[in-house]
């Protein structure tokens, strides 16, 4: 048994008294727990068990579900609102699609932590996000090699799964697969500028489609949910 940082992502009923909660931990990756609740609805234990809540809890078995034990908040929830809210569910969502269980890794949890501080702050929500995203794919083996839109005497590029940006020669096609403007991704390629706000608001655009595609692909058929939460809001 070891205590650890936690988030919970998502939870559900269980069986009477029980719920069965997704965490994102701060050791152990993602983990699948089951957690005594109790029968009275001002439980304290059904109280922690929500998203955005700083915990340190202690799981306890051998199995691929494991047991909460002990439980801790050790800081106030996140104040998200609107937007900032339903964002933080889109990387919810994503940590639970995409992650495989109990593999440890502490550094997206930081970028999680970090992500989650930067949407509480009512700062601009593109940028938090889409350095989310590339850690995300980076903690799956999924890291982008921006040296081609260095290398090629072009104008704009495709992207190609496994196969990485692909220059586009002669004319654009006015029907294909996505292109992408060749400064805009030499603006991305230098990372630090993606956390000023003042990147211009086309390069954000591009990243923003750019990373939409590339996890639309990981994802298959099956849209996220968090993303009706923008649709229905416009």
């Amino acid at each position: 048994m070891i205590e650890q940082k936690a988030f919970v992502l998502h939870s559900r009923p269980y069986r009477e008294n029980q719920l069965l909660v997704d965490l994102l931990t701060e050791q152990d990756g993602k983990v699948t727990a089951l957690v005594y609740v109790g029968q009275s609805k001002r439980s304290i234990k059904k109280g922690l068990i929500q998203p955005f809540l700083p915990l340190r809890l202690t799981l306890k078995g051998q199995g691929n579900v494991k047991l909460i034990t002990q439980i801790d908040a050790i800081a106030k929830s996140f104040s998200l609102i609107k937007h900032s809210l339903f964002s933080s569910f889109y990387l919810n969502e994503l940590l639970i699609r995409l992650l495989t269980e109990h593999i440890a890794c502490p550094q997206l949890f930081c970028q999680y932590q970090a992500t989650l501080t930067a949407l509480s702050q009512e700062e601009a929500i593109a940028p938090p996000l889409r350095l989310f995203e590339l850690a995300l794919l980076e903690e799956l083996g999924l890291s982008f090699d921006f040296s081609p839109v260095f290398e090629h005497d072009v104008s704009h590029f495709h992207y190609i799964d496994e196969q990485g940006f692909v220059p586009v020669y002669g004319a654009m096609p006015k029907q294909s697969a996505q292109c992408f403007d060749k400064i805009h991704l030499q603006a991305i390629a230098q990372r630090d500028a993606l956390c000023n706000t003042s990147v211009p608001a086309e390069v954000s655009y591009t990243f923003k489609l750019l990373m939409r595609q590339v996890i639309n692909q990981l994802l298959g058929n099956k849209p996220l949910n968090s993303r009706k939460l923008f649709a229905n809001k416009k």
